[in-house]
């Protein structure tokens, strides 16, 4: 697992969090992201393939985390929301990245960017969000296990 993708994923949360919060223009946070030299280190294309695609396929993404949360999405802390939304769109729309690495990723985002024990809860809804959408790639885990 490339240090450039992992940074490109650093930088999509807290842009996801600026337009969540902002409600300003994706090209915008982007123009920031860009000039502040925060995309440095990170995988510019991926970082741009999870910035734009959450929004874009927002209505799929809340939908599969609301199945599985405890509140509606919109009352889900920002950096939560942001985290559970990347994972959730690597895990319906990127299917060549294993579902474990993706969980693995939002535990880790959940650890460096949410509140104490929040990489708890991510990984708790990504797990299930990973178990009803990648199915064929689930079978081998025993039930219950993890």
């Amino acid at each position: 697992m490339s240090q450039a993708r992992t940074n490109a994923r650093k930088a999509a949360v807290q842009a996801l969090y600026q337009w969540q919060m902002t409600g300003q223009s994706l090209v915008e946070i982007e123009r920031q992201f860009l000039e502040e030299e925060r995309l440095k280190d990170a995988q510019k294309s991926y970082f741009t393939e999870l910035f734009h695609g959450v929004p874009k396929n927002l209505e799929a993404i809340d939908e599969a985390l609301g199945e599985f949360v405890d509140r509606p999405v919109g009352m889900i802390d920002p950096v939560e929301r942001a985290i559970l939304r990347i994972g959730a769109f690597e895990l319906l729309l990127r299917l060549d990245m294993p579902y474990r690495v993706v969980l693995n990723e939002g535990i880790n985002l959940a650890k460096d960017f949410g509140a104490d024990g929040s990489h708890k809860y991510v990984n708790g809804i990504l797990d299930k969000v990973a178990q009803k959408v990648r199915v064929l790639e689930d079978r081998g885990r025993k039930k219950g296990g993890g």
